[in-house]
């Protein structure tokens, strides 16, 4: 046989067994796939999925080090923060409507701003829309899902009436928050005097979202960590603190869960100002959060509840497939 003979019988019998290794591959990628597509799902994520997300947690909770101060820059590189996200804020509040809601403070009953239910405070919106109304996920329903709307509707209008007037929890698309107060629920109602009187703070840093854009930014309010020194977290009954801090927009529509730890960094504002100027109503009036160790989609617009919880707080986004952490 010759050397050109050889050659090509031992090409011929490389390129089968390449041919049958791919197809392996190919069949067992496919089926890795099929089971991850057919495996339960965990809040719109299959569950191996979610256990991936869970372990980036781990690895980022092992590498850095959230006490760590986040970067701060000079003013002059300040720019004016995009708009973006309207959740919550669909209609323009009433200012003076405004209160904010406290819930799980030590011996509330001592202070003057103190309620038996705090979820009878109405908050009331002007008439027309809000100037910003874009970026909205929601997409056109499926064939299947359009048989089942006028029963939705239905359900929705029975609801209404149920609610006697008052406005309806949860309309966005990831639905009424399972961390919401019960009727009933005692606590504090603020007004911005109250919050603004615990002393300003300004910073510059940086804002990061998930889609994949970041700005520097000028804020200024009211340090959490200061707020939550003011109305400090009742203890359990085992005598410790609440692990979580949980908050939403009024009425519900937004909603994130923090920990206790995370609200305490010395970064984290509670801001009543954007780049020297009361904040807009599309970035949240009158009080929004900047967290710069989080990610944007947990830093909450026109924050009407905080709420101190042993229970892990349910998260708007994490509803919709994303990381509950949300770390940088």
């Amino acid at each position: 046989m010759s050397d050109s003979e050889k050659v090509k019988r031992e090409s011929a019998q490389r390129t089968r067994r390449s041919f049958v290794g791919a197809g392996i591959g190919v069949a067992a990628g496919y089926g890795f796939y099929r089971w991850i597509d057919r495996s339960a799902g965990d809040q719109l994520l299959p569950k191996p999925l979610r256990k991936g997300l869970e372990l980036n947690e781990k690895i980022s909770r092992g590498v850095f080090d959230e006490r760590a101060l986040a970067p701060t820059y000079d003013l002059k590189q300040a720019k004016d923060l995009r708009v973006n996200g309207n959740y919550g804020l669909k209609q323009d509040l009433a200012g003076d409507s405004y209160r904010l809601q406290v819930v799980g403070v030590r011996d509330e009953q001592t202070f003057a701003q103190h309620v038996d239910d705090v979820t009878r405070w109405k908050y009331l919106y002007k008439k027309e829309q809000a100037a910003y109304n874009g970026h909205d996920t929601k997409v056109a329903p499926k064939a299947e899902e359009q048989k089942m709307l006028p029963a939705f509707e239905k359900a929705f209008e029975e609801k209404k009436i149920a609610q006697e007037g008052k406005p309806l929890r949860g309309q966005e698309e990831a639905g009424e928050s399972d961390s919401g107060l019960e009727e009933g629920t005692p606590g504090l109602l603020l007004t911005m005097t109250d919050v603004t009187k615990l002393g300003r703070q300004e910073m510059v840093t940086q804002f990061k979202c998930i889609e994949g854009w970041s700005e520097i930014v000028h804020w200024g309010g009211v340090r959490l960590a200061d707020f939550i020194a003011a109305y400090p977290p009742a203890k359990n009954a085992a005598g410790k603190e609440p692990k979580y801090v949980y908050m939403e927009t009024p009425n519900g529509d937004y909603y994130c869960g923090y920990e206790m730890a995370e609200c305490r960094h010395p970064q984290s504002l509670l801001v009543t100002e954007m780049a020297g100027k009361p904040l807009t109503q599309a970035h949240g009036a009158p009080l929004r959060l900047h967290m710069p160790i989080k990610y944007g989609y947990k830093q909450i617009k026109r924050i009407g509840l905080i709420a101190y919880t042993d229970d892990k707080p349910d998260d708007y986004w994490t509803k919709l497939g994303y990381d509950w952490y949300a770390g940088l």
